[in-house]
């Protein structure tokens, strides 16, 4: 079933022009495929003098991620936030995303969690060419593990 960008607007944290993603195209319970065509846009909220630089395709792969939790979530859950704690094994293979032509997919696959953490392994190409890769830790609820300044849970 192929999820559009209204979907995914309506399931994750991030809205209007920073909700980058166009839709779902794959997913199951170990993965997800997204596709998107924000990184040309002039007005994308990432750009930063007239550019967006590769590294920007971190946030697209974390919208994936945030997309596969809605998607693992019970249909009745209440929505969780996901904070990214750890970036692993970043390597870039381009230094720009903004001239790139093709549609970015970007696919992030779950390799390890339980109720409140996930590992995953993220890529994002275009024309089946990598533009970056690496892992990523997610903390769900981060704020529900904060603590006051005498050390006593909030």
């Amino acid at each position: 079933m192929r999820l559009d960008r209204a979907w995914i607007a309506g399931h994750i944290p991030h809205q209007f022009r920073m909700c980058l993603l166009d839709s779902v195209i794959e997913w199951d319970e170990m993965h997800v495929i997204c596709r998107a065509t924000s990184h040309r846009d002039a007005d994308n909220p990432l750009r930063a003098h007239g550019r967006l630089g590769v590294a920007c395709g971190i946030e697209y792969a974390a919208q994936a991620m945030a997309v596969h939790g809605v998607l693992l979530a019970p249909a009745a859950a209440l929505p969780r936030t996901g904070y990214l704690t750890s970036l692993r094994e970043v390597a870039f293979h381009a230094s720009r995303l903004d001239d790139v032509v093709a549609d970015l997919e970007i696919e992030a696959g779950r390799h390890a969690g339980d109720g409140n953490n996930a590992l995953y392994r993220f890529t994002v190409r275009a024309d089946h060419c990598e533009l970056l890769e690496g892992r990523a830790a997610v903390m769900l609820d981060a704020n529900r593990w904060a603590r006051t300044t005498d050390g006593s849970p909030t």
